[in-house]
């Protein structure tokens, strides 16, 4: 494993001239000398360079594990690409080529520069205050590269992935996969118990630090991981709501909730650039107009954004998801286009759908429109995303874990320890329901759960929806399902629309398709590491 942990360290720190230095051209080369505070400073901000496109950041934060969130009843993959159609239909092997095998050696890479810093400060002589938000960053991100993730890769059949600490000795990194995912979860939460003990609180974070980890997000990624865990200790539940709580219970300027504003669009309005650190803020990768920003946005709206823009258009949302929403559910107009609805692209008006302005160039016949803010002005070019279109980066965050998201992990858990029903599981799943413009009579129930989880993060770079309806044990039932779309047709002057099927339910093999093929690459130099049962 020596090739994988160790030599393959891509370079990963970042110049200090602006509140946007971690996003800036990377500098840090393989194997550092982590001998002074400089040193330590610019692999401290190198840790975030997982968009940037010298380290495969397109096929990390602009494809990558999407590729595998298109294997749920959300969303497909645009423009007919038939290797991450291998991926959905649960075809896929190890020599996979789309960009989902860029994630685990990113990752890797990313696990051996947090080992570097935290092996390294303790014995230098910095001020306390420095080497707390070294160490705080260094063990947020441990622990964030193995959540990323250990949910497509691990499990209790096949083991966990790979776990290389600062700790391990040289002649350990090759050893056999740990016993179960358990092992896995059980170390990230450590990871970001101990990076919340280092770390600020967002009130005492600099803006111009604003985007970096802070005692909040790590809180709410060891709830994530306890909840990822509970699915093989149920012990795991109370462990979520503990961290929940402590998020809940931050006051004064770190307090968070559910953003809203009024205006009665405020579900729409929290994927704007103007609330990338509102009061739902948790963690989101920051945006920018360069190159190496997160991609992702630019990716989820179809190909070729009316000429006007080089949108990508590889995800497509399903008619599934469409249908899923209640009546009057304001989250479905700010997470789908639907034939007939306006929208504004580029400065232009357009009516999606309609015959005679714009035909759907989806093979669903729908569009994500959740994350198009930054291209509603007809200046946005250059100066809310990139002005080159093969880039796509943007100013808007791409969010990994927000306040709602809070709210439903500790509903879940207390459904679960204290059955459907539960008073305070009402009132968290209310809270976020409220915002939706949709009626408080919820009976927390664990479907109305599940639901509630689909629509309020569809789309969204993390949590992820496959894994859920793997760790619920509704994958096989789900996928078995036709996968629905619409199409547009003409009638005299009148526009139709009609439901249709995509495609044929899928062959969900329990006990195989819970997880993904381990790329290729990962076996170079090593002996121990197993490929995944079905994938070998």
């Amino acid at each position: 494993m020596k090739k994988i942990f160790v030599l393959s360290i891509a370079a990963v720190a970042l110049t200090l001239s602006s509140c946007n230095k971690f996003l800036e051209t990377p500098v840090y080369g393989e194997n550092p000398e982590l001998s002074t505070k400089d040193q330590i400073e610019r692999t401290v901000y190198g840790l975030m360079s997982v968009y940037d496109d010298q380290t495969g950041g397109e096929g990390v934060t602009g494809r990558g594990i999407a590729w595998f969130e298109a294997a749920s009843d959300n969303t497909v993959p645009g423009r007919n690409t038939a290797q991450a159609y291998q991926i959905r239909r649960f075809q896929m092997d190890s020599q996979n080529g789309r960009d989902a095998k860029n994630t685990w050696p990113v990752m890797y890479q990313i696990n051996k520069k947090a080992n570097d810093i935290i092996g390294a400060v303790p014995g230098m002589n910095v001020e306390p205050a420095f080497a707390n938000w070294a160490l705080g960053n260094a063990y947020f991100w441990r622990g964030l590269a193995m959540l990323w993730i250990a949910p497509y890769y691990a499990d209790d059949i096949n083991g966990g992935i790979p776990i290389i600490l600062d700790t391990t000795p040289l002649s350990e990194y090759d050893a056999p996969r740990p016993k179960s995912a358990l092992d896995n979860y059980k170390q990230i939460i450590a990871d970001f118990d101990k990076a919340a003990g280092y770390l600020p609180l967002l009130s005492e974070q600099p803006q111009e630090q604003y985007g970096m980890a802070w005692r909040g997000a790590a809180w709410g990624f060891a709830a994530r991981a306890a909840l990822y865990a509970a699915q093989y200790d149920h012990s795991y539940y109370q462990v979520c709501i503990d961290y929940c709580n402590k998020i809940m219970n931050l006051t004064g300027e770190d307090k968070r909730d559910i953003y809203t504003d009024g205006t009665g669009n405020d579900y729409a309005n929290l994927f704007t650039r103007a609330n990338n650190f509102s009061c739902e803020y948790l963690y989101s990768l920051v945006g920018n107009v360069g190159k190496n920003g997160p991609k992702y946005h630019g990716m989820s709206f179809e190909n070729g954004g009316f000429r006007l823009y080089n949108t990508w258009g590889y995800f497509n949302p399903t008619m599934n998801l469409w249908k899923s929403y209640e009546d009057g559910d304001k989250r479905r107009d700010a997470t789908i286009l639907y034939p007939g609805h306006e929208f504004t692209f580029v400065g232009r008006t357009f009516v999606y759908g309609s015959s005679r302005t714009y035909r759907p160039g989806t093979d669903t016949g729908l569009a994500y429109i959740k994350f198009l803010s930054p291209w509603h002005d007809a200046d946005c070019i250059g100066k809310e995303v990139s002005s080159d279109g093969n880039f796509a980066s943007n100013t808007l965050g791409m969010v990994l874990i927000r306040f709602a998201d809070i709210c439903l992990m500790k509903a879940e858990c207390l459904i679960v320890l204290n059955g459907e029903g539960d008073a305070e599981a009402k009132n968290l799943i209310n809270k976020v329901r409220a915002r939706a413009g949709l009626p408080e009579d919820t009976d927390a129930t664990m479907a109305q759960l599940q639901h509630e989880r689909r629509v309020e993060l569809a789309f969204e770079y993390m949590p992820s929806r496959f894994h859920d309806l793997v760790r619920w044990g509704i994958a096989k039932e789900v996928c078995a399902e036709p996968t629905l779309g619409v199409k547009i047709g003409t009638l005299g002057n009148y526009d139709t629309i009609s439901e249709f099927e995509f495609e044929p339910g899928r062959d969900y093999k329990e006990g195989i398709n819970q997880v993904f093929a381990i790329p290729a690459t990962a076996f170079r130099g090593t002996v121990n590491l197993k490929q995944n049962v079905g994938y070998e």
